[in-house]
């Protein structure tokens, strides 16, 4: 359903960021020749069945599934098992509409966030394992500006000694604020900072930065668990999913959709009907540039110093090294799911072997050509 309003889409909209064009492309084409596919055939009596590749797309509801499984695989066979505490890290709701745009803002909260929490561990000379999640959307798909971060209550010292560590609520809180608010004033004073005409007078613009600073943010704490895989599972939902998946789409007219998503405020289901065009708008703005990285990590967990330091940890906190897995091939998911081997001839039941790959346009012929793949019937 979303590939079919999606072509709709685009060919209405012109002028859209190429990571939009990008993904959107890839979603519709997901699964067919032009993304390439592999070629296989039977020795026996030479049937053959081509396999298409998928669009591995952050955006698609299939393939976004696909990697969250995989990442929580990978993620609860590699993170440490020990204590860890999730925190939710959000600002006040004029501060969203901003991000957009500035959209290089989007790669500076994730260190403030987790800057936070290393200097607190710093403190104490300990260095934590860190990851986190930008989160720009609510369940209702309208901008909520958040960092979703999970940190292990514990670090190691300069011997390689586990310690246990607590982080205190109104501390973390005040820093939040306050390095927030620095990051905006700052590109204000640099003339980097693209804002409404309402706050581009600077009297206008400082008396907005400093009610701000007058209200508590509000930063949720979860319980610290000891459950490793759960902790990891939690964060997984918002790691490489789409805003919406298809499963909560409950009517589309043509002209109108109607999805329903779970109101926090009140824990009952609630349901919004909107025009497709500022529905799949509504998507589309979550559509992250190409090569962001809506996933860092942190602290002992850095891509720079964990080949050096997870060992350490390991030993620290007695647990054996982890042996590194394979990823999960799209044959082993389907054989699970259908308890069929997709490369099972279905003519004499032997095995098919690979003869041949082709290779999917690249990624700057399917944006020129996004127009043009996208109205061919396929």
């Amino acid at each position: 359903m979303i590939k079919i309003i999606g072509i709709d889409f685009t060919k209405k909209c012109r002028e859209l960021r190429h990571g939009i064009i990008f993904n959107v492309t890839k979603i519709i084409l997901c699964g067919t020749k032009y993304l390439g596919f592999k070629h296989y055939s039977c020795s026996e009596c030479d049937h053959g069945k081509s396999v298409a590749f998928s669009c591995k797309g952050r955006f698609c509801s299939r393939c976004g599934k696909k990697q969250t499984d995989q990442w929580i695989t990978k993620a609860t066979n590699i993170l440490p098992k020990t204590r860890w505490q999730h925190i939710t890290f959000t600002m006040p709701d004029s501060l969203w509409p901003i991000f957009w745009f500035n959209r290089n803002l989007f790669g500076l909260i994730s260190a403030i966030a987790a800057g936070i929490i290393k200097e607190i561990a710093a403190k104490k000379k300990l260095v934590v394992g860190i990851f986190t999640a930008l989160h720009t959307f609510g369940r209702d798909l309208k901008r909520n500006v958040h960092i979703h971060l999970s940190v292990t209550c514990g670090g190691i010292d300069s011997k390689g000694n586990w310690h246990k560590l607590f982080f205190p609520a109104e501390p973390v809180k005040k820093m939040w604020r306050h390095r927030i608010l620095e990051l905006f004033r700052s590109e204000y004073a640099s003339s980097n900072l693209k804002l409404p005409p309402v706050y581009q007078n600077d009297n206008d613009f400082n008396k907005w930065m400093s009610g701000l600073y007058e209200i508590s943010w509000y930063v949720y704490f979860q319980k610290p668990s000891d459950n490793h895989k759960r902790n990891i599972e939690y964060l997984g939902r918002y790691i490489k999913r789409p805003p919406i998946s298809e499963a909560r789409i409950e009517e589309y007219d043509g002209k109108q959709v109607t999805f329903k998503f779970l109101d926090h405020y009140n824990n009952t289901i609630d349901r919004i009907t909107m025009p497709v065009m500022r529905f799949i708008a509504s998507l589309i703005m979550h559509i992250p540039d190409r090569y962001f990285r809506m996933i860092r990590y942190y602290g002992f967990l850095s891509n720079r110093t964990r080949g050096m330091q997870l060992p350490i940890v390991y030993k620290a906190i007695n647990q054996i090294v982890p042996k590194k897995i394979k990823i999960i091939s799209w044959r082993f998911m389907i054989w699970m799911s259908s308890k069929k081997d997709p490369l099972s001839c279905h003519n004499c039941n032997q095995r098919m072997n690979l003869r041949q790959v082709y290779y999917g346009l690249s990624p700057p012929l399917l944006l020129m050509k996004s127009n043009e793949l996208l109205s061919t019937p396929r």
